[in-house]
């Protein structure tokens, strides 16, 4: 059986480096020489129930998983559906448009806001890549494919955050995993030359050992308070085997805050839940899983996590702006809305996903933006953007202001496997293929 399996894992690290080759050979272009566009007479939403009929995905063949949307208040035991709802038919069509290709395995996107209008595209095994002028430059950003492990289909380069003052002092952070198999979050800074990072300018924050190759979360953000905030996943295997998602004497499965302008490397920030006992003072929030992709609102400040699921559920988690800390997020005792593993303690407080989505429409879910430009696609406007990697799905979730329901409804069926989604400073949103290597803009 050993042998087996053996044979099985050999066959599957083959298979990615196929993909891995075949990505790195792909010559870099730029221009719409992709377009995806949604058709506004076919786009429903994703959630299906008794009472409402959805065309859906065309490729689904369950509606045992449907997408369910939270009421405000609700425990596992109520998971009422969101309603469906078709985008008007005049609305403008919106288009995914191919700006680069030939990149490896691209899993961030930040602009630089400095009026360049220049992007830094983070790829998977340890570059960062300047996208400028229309064209990704030849020589990187920042190569450190001598610091990275990537050989697990989780590790490698994964975050990056560019400092609030970014243009004075040239700070910025990303997250990888090193060739132990420790999770890195480090500052780098800028050279002389604004298209060139300082190599050897790192200076190292956290260093996290991490017992298995999967569930390393790596999204980087700083947040409307100033403070850096870092999603680090359960530390992999399934199922939690450590039980690591509800455990505050560990840093995974949590969603951190730091402060990192002061103190050296950093400083608690004082009103951290845990920063005078009880838990590692590190700790925001925590009941995690594998929280690939959070944002904040730019208008609103409130969070929205995606967290990859389980078995059968991919969920989106939501703290509205001014929310203290210590959420805790359910996983393992929940997963999505529902009953996972073991029995929680009686009067622990769970917070529930605003929107969970089963397997049958997807497999990993992506989490977006708030879609916040009044002057294009106002039919989006407000809506969290949100995708699926294996499904390429991309849908838009929002909460109704007269009753705090939450709805959802399909935008996109791109067949691409997304690994992120990017957004810049004067609203536009990007879409990144991790197998594809494209960069795709919303326009």
């Amino acid at each position: 059986m050993k042998q087996f399996y053996r044979f099985v894992t050999n066959i599957f690290l083959f298979l990615m480096l196929i993909s891995l080759l075949l990505a790195a050979c792909e010559p870099l272009v730029s221009g719409p020489s992709t377009t995806l566009t949604v058709d506004p007479t076919q786009v429903s939403s994703s959630t299906q129930n008794s009472a409402v009929s959805s065309a859906g995905p065309a490729e689904t063949k369950s509606s045992s998983l449907p997408g369910t949307g939270a009421e405000p208040g609700s425990t596992p035991s109520q998971s009422p559906a969101g309603t469906a709802t078709a985008v008007p038919a005049q609305a403008a069509a919106p288009e995914w448009k191919m700006i680069a290709n030939g990149l490896q395995h691209p899993v961030s996107l930040v602009d630089v806001p400095d009026g360049s209008g220049r992007l830094l595209i983070l790829e998977q095994p340890g570059r960062i890549r300047v996208f400028k002028n229309g064209a990704v430059l030849q020589d990187p950003f920042l190569d450190i494919t001598d610091k990275v492990e990537s050989g697990g289909n989780e590790q490698g380069l994964l975050g990056i955050a560019l400092h609030p003052k970014f243009t004075a002092n040239g700070f910025f952070y990303i997250n990888y995993v090193d060739l132990n198999n420790y999770t890195v979050i480090a500052r780098y800074k800028v050279s002389g030359n604004p298209d060139l990072a300082d190599k050897n300018s790192e200076k190292v924050l956290l260093h996290i050992k991490q017992p298995f190759l999967n569930h390393k979360g790596g999204q980087l953000a700083f947040g409307p308070d100033g403070y850096l905030y870092v999603g680090l996943g359960d530390g992999g295997s399934e199922r939690d085997p450590n039980l690591i998602g509800q455990s505050l004497n560990t840093l995974l499965g949590k969603l951190l805050r730091i402060d990192v302008d002061h103190g050296d490397p950093y400083a608690i920030p004082g009103d951290n839940p845990f920063a005078n006992g009880g838990g590692l003072p590190e700790i925001w929030a925590y009941g995690l899983r594998n929280p690939w992709r959070f944002s904040f609102d730019r208008q609103t400040g409130d969070l929205y996590i995606a967290d990859v699921g389980q078995d059968l559920y991919e969920e989106i988690d939501y703290l509205p702006a001014g929310s203290p800390g210590g959420t805790n997020f359910g996983w393992s005792y929940r997963e999505g809305l529902h009953s996972y593993k073991g029995s929680p303690p009686a009067g622990l407080k769970m917070v529930d996903p605003v929107w969970e989505y089963g397997h049958n429409l997807g497999c990993a879910v992506i989490g977006g933006f708030t879609f916040g430009r009044s002057s294009l696609f106002p039919d989006l406007q407000g809506l969290y953007i949100y995708g699926d990697y294996c499904s390429g799905n991309v849908w838009g979730l929002w909460q109704q202001s007269a009753d705090g329901k939450w709805q959802n409804r399909l935008l996109f069926q791109t067949g691409l496997n997304i690994s992120s989604f990017g957004q810049d400073q004067s609203g536009n949103l990007y879409l990144l293929d991790l197998q594809g290597g494209g960069i795709y803009k919303l326009g």
